[in-house]
C-alpha cells in the first residue's frame, strides 16, 4: 500500500509535478475563499475546483478520464491544501497575501504548466497543443474559481501571471525538441553500412 501510494505520489515526472501542483492550488483557492468569507463547505469548493478544473480540462482535451475520478489521493491531497488554508488562516491574519500563499500559486503555477506540457506531449499533440494544454492546466483552476468568487478571472486583467504558463510550456517543448533532435542525430543509422554514429 505504501509502496502504492509514493508511486502515485513521486513515481515519475509528472507525479511530482501534479502533487506539488494539487496541494499548492487547493491552498491558494481556499484563502482566496477564507478572503470572501465563505463558510467551509464554500472554501473546501472554490480550494477544489482550483486544483482540479485546469487538470480536468487537460484530461478531457486529450481525451481520458480525469485523474479526479481514477484516485481518491488526488481528493485527499486537495483536502490536505485546503486544511493547509484553514490552517494558516488560524495563525496569519491575512493569509491571501502571505509570502506562504504568494509562493505557493508561483510553485503551483509552474507545476500544472509542466504536468500539462507532459502530458501533452505523451499523446503526440503539436507544439501550439502543448503550449495551449499547459496553459490551460496551470491557469484553468484559477479562472475557475475567480469565478465561483463572482469576479473576473485574474488572468484576464494580470497579463504576467497567464504569461509564465505560456512561457513555461513552450520552454519544456523547445527543451523534448532539442533533445528528441540529438536523439535522432545519435542513433541515425547509415544508408551504407548500417552502424550507427556513437
Amino acid at each position: 500500500m505504501s509502496q502504492s501510494l509514493v508511486a502515485v505520489l513521486f513515481g515519475d515526472s509528472f507525479a511530482v509535478m501534479n502533487t506539488i501542483g494539487l496541494v499548492a492550488f487547493a491552498l491558494v483557492g481556499s484563502s482566496k475563499a477564507i478572503r470572501e468569507e465563505f463558510d467551509l463547505l464554500g472554501i473546501v469548493i472554490v480550494g477544489l475546483a482550483m486544483a482540479f478544473a485546469g487538470g480536468a480540462t487537460r484530461d478531457l482535451l486529450v481525451a481520458r478520464v480525469p485523474l479526479a475520478l481514477q484516485s481518491p489521493i488526488e481528493i485527499w491531497l486537495g483536502l490536505f491544501g485546503v486544511a493547509l488554508a484553514v490552517g494558516l488562516n488560524v495563525v496569519l491574519s491575512a493569509p491571501e497575501t502571505h509570502p506562504v500563499t504568494l509562493v505557493s500559486d508561483a510553485i503551483g503555477l509552474a507545476a500544472f504548466a509542466t504536468a500539462g506540457a507532459i502530458v501533452a506531449t505523451e499523446v503526440g499533440v503539436s507544439a501550439f497543443g502543448v503550449v495551449a494544454i499547459a496553459t490551460i492546466n496551470a491557469v484553468g483552476g484559477g479562472a475557475f474559481a475567480d469565478i465561483l468568487l463572482d469576479r473576473a478571472p485574474f488572468i484576464l486583467f494580470e497579463d504576467f501571471y497567464a504569461s509564465c504558463a505560456v512561457l513555461g510550456g513552450t520552454a519544456y517543448w523547445g527543451t523534448i525538441s532539442s533533445r528528441r533532435r540529438r536523439e535522432r542525430s545519435r542513433y541515425r543509422t547509415y544508408p551504407r553500412t548500417g552502424t550507427r554514429t556513437s
